[in-house]
């Protein structure tokens, strides 16, 4: 019998250094910035403490930034995994299309985010196609993007429509790895397709719904793409993210150590989210097993 040996971790050492040197130094040099108040350009600079951490306490704008992004994140959350399981029971049949649906459902996932913002915010600028259907329908035009309590909520609507497929898929292989016995079995039981959903489908899709919450709520806490190239965090400061408040201030204003810290709260919102999340979800999907 040969002796077990152990793995020779070394061989892993030349990926550890090429990680520490691309994400784990500049990470930390972030970090070290977030305390300083660097303009990002002079090479003097000096330590001011939490300074930037306080300063956040009593700014009206990363404040309400802070607000915008929690708000992204779960209606996005909730909308578009609501949407992808309701398409995936829909193209989940033994309908003729459902391969054609399949692809054209998930087909807008594909195409990069920056993009999809550039094309939507034509649909909805105030002589876009949206409101020249509204027009033809005798419905008054809206400003989509420059009316403050509908832009927040048309971004949502956007990452919606081009990330529920992405849910979907996900969505569609969990529910194939159902046996179809235990369908019939209901079926042959009397249970409705409520019944069969929440008590059958539901405990087997936790593995699916786990990986989609997880997906989505750092998608849209993270979102800037979208965001920016729809308004531009306007009008005002009324859609502001943290991820555009971060760009403004680092490459308008040149506050390179106030955006750092900004980011550094972002970065701990995400592990936090991530980390509480995935404990609940990951205690659900043991006890649905």
């Amino acid at each position: 019998m040969r002796p077990k040996t152990a793995p020779p971790w070394w061989f892993t050492a030349p990926a550890l250094l090429l990680f520490a040197f691309v994400v784990l130094v500049p990470s930390a040099r972030g970090v070290y910035y977030a305390f300083t108040d660097w303009d990002g350009l002079d090479p003097a600079f000096h330590l001011v403490g939490l300074d930037n951490f306080t300063a956040m306490a009593d700014d009206p704008d990363a404040l309400q930034a802070i607000g915008h992004t929690v708000l992204i994140a779960v209606a996005v959350t909730v909308v578009q995994n609501g949407v992808g399981l309701l398409l995936a029971l829909g193209v989940n049949t033994m309908i003729k299309s459902r391969n054609l649906l399949r692809v054209l459902l998930f087909a807008p996932a594909v195409v990069t985010p920056i993009v999809t913002a550039y094309l939507w915010r034509n649909l909805l600028g105030p002589d876009g196609a949206v409101n020249s259907l509204l027009g033809l329908l005798g419905i008054a035009p809206e400003n989509w993007l420059g009316d403050p309590g509908l832009a927040l909520w048309m971004i949502v609507v956007v990452v919606v429509w081009q990330f529920a497929g992405y849910s979907m898929v996900i969505f569609v292989a969990g529910l194939q790895s159902v046996p179809r016995e235990i369908y019939e079995a209901a079926a042959i039981d009397g249970s409705g397709p409520v019944r069969r959903f929440w008590s059958i489908i539901r405990p087997l899709l936790a593995p699916a719904i786990t990986i989609n919450l997880m997906l989505s709520i750092i998608g849209g806490i993270k979102l800037f793409d979208q965001v920016y190239a729809l308004t531009g965090g306007g009008p005002g400061h009324a859609t502001d993210t943290i991820s555009t408040l971060i760009y403004k201030d680092a490459f308008t204003l040149g506050e390179f150590g106030y955006s750092i810290a900004l980011a550094v709260v972002l970065t701990a919102i995400v592990a936090i989210a991530s980390a509480g999340q995935y404990a609940v979800l990951n205690r659900n999907e043991k006890a649905a097993s």
